[in-house]
């Protein structure tokens, strides 16, 4: 939990979802406009010239409730990335432990099928210096050597499965691969497993991943409100000064207002397509739901048939 490479990964996505908020809160920029250009005044056979010119600054105010709803979008976006971090650190303890475990079965495996392979070897070499009388001790000895390379190999192959396991565990801990590690026994003890009722319910509140599926349906939810709310076109007001100079001089000052029309583009398609993730976002979560409780139904009876089988 202190040396794995890939928290940063999930500790920048975090940072990345808070940036994504701050933004979603953040106004748009006022827009200054000018215009310059030279004027003609003909009246009554006289003509004068002159400079005209105009200065305004718009400020675009968007339709009442986007700017709250993208700003509750960002947020479940910050939730996203702290439940996914929080269950990269639960698993990655969890795989930590497995390994740790592996790696010190797999090294007590060998040791004994070592131990017991010496043996054999031993008793095969007392065989073969008595002088073999008939048919039986020949076989007997050639059993004892067949047993002899079967356990060795047994030997060999969880030796093969220590070092995987503590060739993954250095990767988890960020450490070389050549750094040795050496389990101290472990005494476990297998407790009766609990209630099916009583982990289906504490999974509805701790699962991160049925937290995460919750988390994107409400996320959704606003998404949509969002789609249908970007049909209203946004507004841009703000104050304008202008002034013309063609034998008289004259001067504006004024508020203008501009908004596009809705006329081709009502954003249907958005909302549709939001509707349909919605849809998608809610089958995700039930089937989520669904296969969560089959799992946890089916490791509690493998774990009692393996306790009874103990």
């Amino acid at each position: 939990l202190e040396h794995n490479p890939e928290l940063n990964f999930y500790k920048a996505e975090i940072t990345a979802a808070k940036g994504e908020r701050r933004t979603a809160a953040t106004w748009a920029n006022p827009e200054v406009t000018s215009t310059v250009g030279q004027k003609q005044v003909r009246s009554g056979g006289l003509s004068a010239e002159g400079i005209a010119w105009s200065v305004g600054v718009q400020q675009t105010f968007e339709w009442p409730g986007r700017i709250p709803l993208r700003k509750a979008i960002a947020n479940h976006q910050v939730q996203l990335a702290e439940l996914g971090f929080a269950q990269f650190k639960s698993s990655l303890a969890a795989r930590a432990r497995t390994l740790a475990y592996n790696l010190f079965a797999a090294q007590e495996k060998a040791a004994a099928a070592r131990e017991v392979a010496n043996r054999f070897q031993q008793l095969r070499e007392v065989l073969v210096q008595r002088d073999p009388a008939g048919l039986t001790p020949q076989l007997e000895t050639r059993i004892i050597e067949a047993t002899e390379l079967t356990l060795q190999r047994k030997s060999t192959e969880a030796a093969l499965e220590a070092n995987a396991a503590l060739l993954e565990l250095n990767q988890l801990r960020g450490q070389p691969w050549t750094n040795a590690v050496r389990v101290e026994p472990v005494k476990l003890a297998f407790g009766k497993v609990a209630a099916q009722e009583e982990m289906l319910a504490a999974a509805q509140t701790n699962n991160f991943e049925l937290q995460m599926r919750r988390v994107e349906l409400e996320q959704q939810g606003f998404k949509v409100s969002l789609a249908r709310k970007d049909g209203y076109p946004a507004i841009a007001l703000g104050p304008y000064y202008s002034q013309e100079n063609a034998g008289d001089r004259e001067q504006q000052v004024g508020v203008s207002l501009s908004l596009p029309l809705p006329l081709w583009n009502r954003n249907k398609g958005n909302v549709e397509s939001a509707e349909a993730r919605l849809k998608q976002a809610e089958t995700v979560l039930f089937v989520a739901q669904r296969d969560l409780d089959r799992r946890i139904v089916q490791t509690s009876l493998t774990y009692q048939t393996k306790l009874a089988e103990m």
